[in-house]
């Protein structure tokens, strides 16, 4: 079952201690590292799952083997993030490590991509026009509770939610040109 609650002001707070920790293990590997996803917007509703974007040159051996070293362990089958149909470029702009937290860890979703490519700004811009249209992010998660109430598993859950959050990151793009935004600086 998927159970989307109130926003949490300690989910900021959680944030950056996971974040200082990835932080002090990858260095100069870790470009940026930002909160995103629902967790990330004050006043969102979403599920109690901290969502991390490491931004990287490239997907090494040597990134892997360091953040296997904090025990987060790396989901071969997720290699890419959704694509959006309208999305130009080609399928490696959409390519992604994903990662679970380690045990004992509370519960995250850890996304590696690399800067620049468009997945990479998907998380940041789609996160930022919701932190600043907030009746946008409020109409947002009232549709996640009730693709929760009404749908069995989480994988149906995203297929549906994907091409909703594609209609509110197209506003986004049309945002981003009118005011010119470049992503601010990292989270972490």
């Amino acid at each position: 079952m998927i159970e989307i609650v109130t926003y949490k002001n300690s989910w900021l707070l959680e944030f950056h201690e996971l974040a200082s920790a990835l932080r002090q293990c990858l260095g100069s590997l870790a470009l940026r590292i930002d909160h995103i996803g629902s967790t990330s917007v004050p006043g969102l509703a979403a599920k109690d799952v901290i969502d991390i974007q490491i931004s990287v040159a490239t997907l090494s051996p040597e990134l892997l083997s360091a953040i296997s070293t904090l025990g987060y362990s790396h989901l071969e089958d997720f290699q890419s993030d959704h694509r959006p149909a309208h999305a130009e470029g080609t399928d490696i702009e959409w390519q992604k490590w994903f990662f679970n937290p380690p045990p004992g860890q509370r519960r995250t979703n850890t996304h590696v991509r690399i800067a620049g490519r468009a997945n990479q700004r998907y998380a940041l811009l789609f996160r930022d026009h919701l932190r600043a249209h907030p009746a946008i992010a409020e109409s947002y998660g009232e549709l996640k509770r009730r693709l929760a109430q009404n749908l069995p598993n989480l994988r149906m859950y995203a297929e549906i939610k994907d091409p909703a959050v594609d209609l509110i990151y197209l506003a986004a793009e049309e945002w981003a040109t009118s005011i010119s935004w470049k992503p601010g600086q990292s989270d972490a």
